[in-house]
């Protein structure tokens, strides 16, 4: 799914609305990502749904870089999927 913006008609985004989205569907789970801002700075929720059971967590911006790069080297460990 591609990144979607939600901007209302004046411009703006609606209170509590992600910055941007994606999808990810793999077999029964269902990942959604969500780019979210709120007074303490961006970060990421990430949600997973296993037939309507919901575990979700949040990841600060300063973190993305590390979460990245340790996402590469299990992917590099599995062979590159």
């Amino acid at each position: 799914m591609a990144s979607k913006h939600m901007i209302n008609e004046s411009g703006e985004r609606p209170v509590n609305e992600p910055l941007a989205s994606e999808k990810i569907v793999s077999d029964r789970k269902i990942f959604f990502l969500d780019l979210k801002e709120n007074n303490r700075g961006r970060f990421l929720k990430i949600t997973e749904d296993v037939g309507g059971r919901r575990d979700t967590i949040m990841l600060p911006a300063a973190a993305f870089r590390d979460f990245a790069d340790a996402l590469d080297r299990l992917i590099e460990l599995e062979g590159g999927i």
